[in-house]
């Protein structure tokens, strides 16, 4: 069945990727996008994807885009929140503006997206949201302490709405990928990226695919019944 869903940073890297496996699910999707114009506009001629433009760490601005889509669209049924921001620092050298940039985009965001949709969705009786964490939030990582307190937050948002909104048909998931192939990773020294490929058993970096498809099928009709998880994409580098 067709629904319309909202990819938040869904016109690059892992985001673009979950945007484009919504698509060719069949569903209406709509790809958020902060500040690369240029970028969102060339990534929605090449696959006839909508982009809007907001902040996700905005509150206000959340409920103005998402009302904005669901006029041009239709109500929203599918929810990824997967915007996501690295301002990396020991915490002994992290400034107050690194520390709350992070935590308000990477897990703020999670409250102000889902909240202008979770209404809606328990009135009609159907929802996703899938919210997408990361291997650092669930083991850690040297020089992330403010990333990774905020995807470790996703997790625990993630199993307390799944349990407000299970009654409601309103399934709510993670998915925290591991290291993929993408333009942050790509920023890695390349000894340390070396280092990094010979952790993960599988041998080799995820794709932003991996992921795409991964939310493709929690946001079938047919996972109605999976609700509260997370899964570890990354190629078993950790298992909890």
């Amino acid at each position: 069945m067709q629904r319309t869903a909202i990819v938040t940073g869904g016109t690059r890297g892992i985001g673009q990727a979950i945007s484009l496996a919504l698509h060719a699910a069949g569903h209406r999707v709509v790809a958020v996008y902060h500040s690369n114009t240029d970028a969102a506009r060339a990534f929605s001629d090449a696959n006839g994807i909508a982009v809007f433009q907001w902040d996700v760490s905005d509150f206000e601005a959340c409920r103005h885009g998402i009302g904005k889509v669901a006029e041009t669209l239709g109500p929203i049924d599918i929810l990824v929140n997967n915007a996501g921001i690295t301002d990396d620092a020991m915490l002994h050298r992290m400034s107050p503006e690194q520390w709350w940039k992070v935590i308000n985009t990477n897990l703020g965001s999670m409250f102000n997206m889902s909240h202008h949709v979770i209404h809606g969705m328990r009135e009609r009786g159907f929802g996703r949201i899938i919210n997408i964490s990361s291997i650092n939030g669930e083991k850690g990582q040297l020089g992330q302490a403010n990333y990774s307190a905020a995807k470790a937050g996703i997790l625990g948002f993630t199993k307390a709405l799944a349990l407000e909104s299970a009654r409601k048909n309103v399934t709510v998931n993670a998915i925290a990928p591991g290291y993929c192939d993408t333009a942050m990773v790509a920023e890695v020294p390349p000894e340390v990226l070396k280092s990094i490929v010979e952790d993960i058993p599988v041998g080799r970096l995820g794709t932003p695919a991996d992921v795409g498809r991964m939310v493709a099928f929690l946001a079938d009709d047919a996972a109605g019944f999976i609700t509260g998880a997370t899964f570890n994409v990354n190629g078993g580098q950790y298992m909890e």
